[in-house]
């Protein structure tokens, strides 16, 4: 124990040295944090990477918490000192473009074999009766799998999913979470109940619609701008049924084109896993992913089929599947952090591209970025007002125009739940250690 004492403080003081710091070397071991903290060159390299595998940022740490209090016992710290560390948390590390990374500073696993280690390993089931039927209690590091198979158990499953099922509560609520069924019951931030926060200034707080709900708001769908989610209650519901010709009966169609697949549904809602243990078996999976994902407003989308997957797109051969989902407005939360086209309907059109080392120049890293450019180049001109669902915008001026409307209620939320600009700096929204003065210009 001495040894890692003396490695934690060694290693706090390599922080100060070369980032400039001021925080109090000590003030990490106080917190009795040494067991959680790691130094680990193998923690540190995965916490340096995402699944867009196209940016590599080395964080000085990475802390494996125990409880929620851990969480906010760091982010007092880095609080609490004159200038401070940022802090970022990471679910299953499935963000593009280093969004959950944080240089020279702390990383938190969420999803980590450490911390399943030292909580509770299974979602805590609670059912409740009224208005909010049944709900489901999580760690914000849990994975929806484990949540699917929990609930299950009890013949309950979560309403609203993702495609890919291997991501965190938290890193989903953080975004919207969204897949083929937010058109009929919303997105993942519309059927939740309630949140335990930690904030940037390291207060634990619940909060929900009636309780500390500025903060509700500003989490769900704040790309982790203004607290790090420790606990969800997800709304639940009976777990459907197979009632592929119930719902037949009810569509006018050509009956020689139908073609169904029988499957339980938690094979359905777990089928992207499985093409995963394919491309992983082909080395396919671990290269880098230039996703683009938009929510194109309808009356524009014979615009945006014209000019991008006729005219850029074109007939190139595609190194990934597109998905095109219709989304219904009145089912997202407007208080929420999230911005969304201003009409009734929207089209979410996700290019789920990889690059390839296949020889193929359109199948490279190069030539797949510069395409996605393109198209919201194209957007751009022609005036089509598309949003990028997972953002990736490198300058203030350019989230300005993401926000719109929204962007002074951000800027407000910003510097109510995180004036030291502390948390998930990789989304590159707020520079760390500005003023309020300079972080709203």
């Amino acid at each position: 124990m001495a040894t890692k004492l003396l490695l934690l403080s060694f290693v706090i003081c390599r922080l100060i040295s070369t980032v400039g710091l001021t925080v109090d070397p000590n003030g990490l071991l106080r917190l009795g944090l040494y067991r959680q903290l790691s130094f680990d060159y193998a923690d540190v390299e995965t916490a340096s990477l995402d699944f867009g595998r196209m940016t590599q940022v080395k964080p000085l740490a990475v802390l494996h918490p125990s409880s929620a209090d851990d969480i906010a016992g760091l982010i007092r710290t880095a609080y609490e000192s004159p200038e401070g560390f940022t802090v970022s948390a990471r679910g299953h590390g499935h963000s593009i473009s280093g969004q959950a990374q944080a240089a020279n500073g702390v990383v938190i696993a969420m999803s980590s074999s450490i911390s399943k280690r030292n909580r509770l390993t299974r979602p805590s089931l609670s059912l409740g009766l009224g208005h909010k039927s049944s709900y489901v209690d999580v760690w914000g590091g849990e994975l929806w799998i484990d949540v699917l198979n929990s609930t299950l158990e009890h013949g309950l499953a979560p309403r609203s999913w993702t495609d890919y099922l291997y991501l965190s509560v938290g890193g989903t609520l953080s975004n919207a979470g969204i897949s083929g069924q937010a058109f009929h019951h919303g997105p993942q931030i519309s059927n939740v109940y309630e949140l335990d926060v930690v904030t940037g200034k390291g207060e634990i707080l619940t909060c929900s619609n009636e309780q500390n709900s500025q903060l509700f708001h500003a989490v769900l769908g704040g790309l982790g701008q203004f607290g790090i989610i420790t606990r969800a209650r997800i709304a639940l519901e009976p777990a459907p049924q197979r009632e592929v010709e119930a719902l037949l009966k009810k569509l006018d169609f050509i009956p020689t084109s139908v073609f169904t697949t029988d499957i339980p549904y938690v094979d359905f809602l777990d089928r992207v896993h499985k093409a995963e243990l394919k491309l992983r078996a082909k080395g396919l999976w671990d290269v880098p992913h230039p996703w683009l994902n938009l929510f194109v407003p309808k009356s524009r989308i014979a615009d945006f089929d014209q000019g991008v997957f006729k005219g850029i797109l074109g007939n190139k051969k595609t190194s990934g599947p597109i998905l095109i989902y219709p989304m219904n407005r009145n089912k997202w939360n407007q208080r929420s952090s999230v911005v969304t086209p201003d009409e009734d309907t929207f089209y979410l059109v996700a290019l789920l591209r990889s690059a390839l080392d296949s020889g193929e120049e359109t199948q490279t890293l190069d030539y797949l970025s510069n395409q996605n450019r393109q198209i919201l180049r194209f957007c751009k001109e022609t005036g089509i007002k598309v949003k990028q669902y997972l953002p990736n915008l490198s300058t203030q001026e350019e989230w300005k125009d993401h926000f719109g409307d929204k962007w002074d209620l951000i800027v407000k939320r910003k510097m109510e739940f995180d004036p030291k600009h502390i948390l998930a700096t990789g989304q590159r929204i707020f520079q760390p250690g500005l003023t309020s003065s300079t972080s709203s210009s």
